[in-house]
C-alpha cells in the first residue's frame, strides 16, 4: 500500500503486514536510492486515526533515541533526547516512526546522497531529499520535511508526488533545527492530494488556521469549477518543458469548466524571491553564529551563507521584510477574486546529477508570504515528473487541499 488513504481504510492486522512490506521495500530499494539515515521502527505510543501507519522524518527534526545529525558529518552519531512537537502529535495519533531521512546539511545547499527514484542519476531535490524520495519509492505512505525557500514543494515536483507547505506558523517548529525563523515551515509528503487531505484531517492543525485569512463562508466545500483560478501571465522564466506542461494543464482545466484568469505576477514573484534570499541569509547568520564560530568552513555551504548574511545591513533586512509584507497585502487582495493561484512547482524537471538540488525560485515567494501551497503531479518530460503548484490565502489550507484533489483528477482523466 503506497497511498495513505488505503492505509486508513485497512484493518489494523493488514496495516501490520503492510509495515513489514515497507521494511522489505526499504531493504530492497534504499541501497540504490539512499533515502534513509537510519531505519529503526519505533514502538507505538498512542492510538488514533493514524494507528499503525508508518512515516519518516527529515533528519533536522528531533526524534528521541534516534539519529538527528542535521545532514552534517560534524554531528555524525548524534542521538536526540527529545521528540519534536510534530513527532509527539503524530505518535499520539498512533503513527509509527520508521526512522530518519536524508537532508542537505543543515537544510541548506550541501547535497545529501539521495537519488531520485524516477531516474537515479538525477537529484530528488532538497533540502528534504530523503523524505521525498522515500514516499516516491513507496517506502512509507507519508513523510515530514521542512521548507525555508522551496525544500518541500520542489522535491515533490521532481519526484512526482504531492508536497504540502501549510500556512506559516500552523505546524509547530519546536524541536526542528532552524535556518531562518521567519520563513521556516514544516511540511508533508504523500503520494497524492487525496492522501494529503486525509493526513491533514487526522492532525490538529487545520482548526488553528481557520480564521487567519478571514474565512468567507464555507470555502472548504467549494468545487474547483465554482472557483476562479489565477495563473501568472506572462509565465515566470521556466524551462520550455515546464511552460508547455502548465499551458496544457490550463487548457485541460478550462475545458473542464474551470474559470482561470490571467494575473501579472512574474515581476512580483521575482522580487519576493530576491527578498526572501536576503531574509534567509540575515537570519541564518544569527541562528548559526555560534556554530560558525566553532566550526567555520567545516559547515560547508552554511558557512558561506553565514558570511553572506553578515554582510547584509540591518536596514536592508528590514527593507526586505517590508517588501514581503507589502506583497502579502497585495496577494490577500488578489485572493479575494482568484482564491486559488496556479504556478509551476519548479523551474523544470529534476536536474541531472546530484551536485545541485535545483532552483527554489518558484516556491520561495509563497514561503515568504506564508501562504499554503501544494505541489501535485502535472506531467512528465523525458520520464521526469513536472509538478503544478497551487496556492491560496493564509488559513485556507483545507480548501486548497480539497481543490487540489479535484484538479489532480481533472489533469489525469
Amino acid at each position: 500500500m503506497n497511498r495513505l488513504t488505503d492505509w486508513l481504510r485497512a484493518p489494523r492486522e493488514e496495516r501490520e503486514r503492510a509495515r513489514a512490506a515497507c521494511l522489505d521495500r526499504i531493504r530492497t530499494l534504499d541501497p540504490s536510492i539512499h533515502a534513509w539515515v537510519q531505519v529503526s521502527p519505533q514502538p507505538a505510543t498512542g492510538d488514533g486515526p493514524l494507528a499503525g501507519v508508518p512515516f519518516a522524518a527529515k533528519d533536522i527534526i528531533e526524534t528521541r533515541g534516534l539519529a538527528t545529525e542535521y545532514g552534517s558529518p560534524i554531528y555524525e552519531g548524534r542521538i536526540a533526547t527529545e521528540d519534536a512537537a510534530v513527532i509527539r502529535e503524530l505518535r499520539q495519533r498512533g503513527a509509527i516512526l520508521m526512522g530518519k531521512t536524508q537532508t542537505t546539511a543543515f537544510a541548506y545547499r550541501t547535497p545529501a546522497p539521495t537519488r531520485n527514484p524516477r531516474k537515479l542519476e538525477h537529484t530528488p531535490g532538497g533540502s528534504s531529499s530523503g523524505s521525498a524520495a522515500a514516499v516516491a519509492a513507496g517506502m512509507v505512505p507519508f513523510a515530514l520535511g521542512t521548507q525555508t525557500l522551496g525544500s518541500v514543494l520542489r522535491p515533490a515536483s521532481f519526484c512526482g508526488i504531492a508536497g504540502f507547505k501549510p500556512t506559516y506558523g500552523l505546524v509547530p517548529l519546536e524541536g526542528v533545527l532552524p535556518l531562518a525563523p521567519s520563513l521556516d515551515t514544516l511540511g508533508f509528503f504523500t503520494t497524492t492530494a487525496a492522501d494529503m487531505l486525509a493526513l491533514w484531517d487526522a492532525l490538529p492543525y487545520g482548526s488553528r488556521g481557520a480564521n487567519l485569512s478571514g474565512s468567507r463562508g464555507e470555502p472548504d466545500k467549494a468545487r474547483p469549477t465554482s472557483l476562479v483560478f489565477g495563473v501568472s501571465e506572462p509565465l515566470p522564466d521556466v524551462d520550455p518543458s515546464m511552460a508547455a506542461a502548465l499551458r496544457e494543464a490550463v487548457v485541460r482545466l478550462r475545458t473542464a469548466g474551470v474559470s482561470i484568469q490571467p494575473l501579472d505576477l512574474a515581476g512580483m514573484l521575482a522580487e519576493l524571491h530576491a527578498e526572501a534570499r536576503i531574509v534567509m541569509a540575515y537570519e541564518a547568520a544569527i541562528v548559526h553564529r555560534e556554530r560558525y564560530e566553532q566550526y567555520g568552513d567545516r559547515l560547508a555551504d552554511i558557512a558561506s551563507l553565514v558570511r553572506e548574511g553578515r554582510r547584509v545591513p540591518k536596514g536592508r533586512y528590514d527593507e526586505a521584510r517590508r517588501t514581503i509584507a507589502a506583497g502579502r497585502d497585495r496577494m490577500t487582495h488578489t485572493y479575494r477574486t482568484t482564491p486559488v493561484i496556479l504556478v509551476p512547482a519548479a523551474v523544470g524537471p529534476a536536474p541531472f546529477s546530484l551536485a545541485s538540488t535545483g532552483d527554489p525560485r518558484m516556491n520561495s515567494p509563497w514561503t515568504a508570504l506564508g501562504t499554503p501551497a501544494i505541489t501535485i503531479p502535472m506531467g512528465e518530460h523525458e520520464g521526469l515528473p513536472l509538478g503544478l503548484q497551487l496556492t491560496a490565502d493564509r488559513g485556507e489550507d483545507a480548501r486548497l487541499l480539497r481543490t487540489a484533489i479535484r484538479v489532480e483528477a481533472l489533469l489525469h482523466t
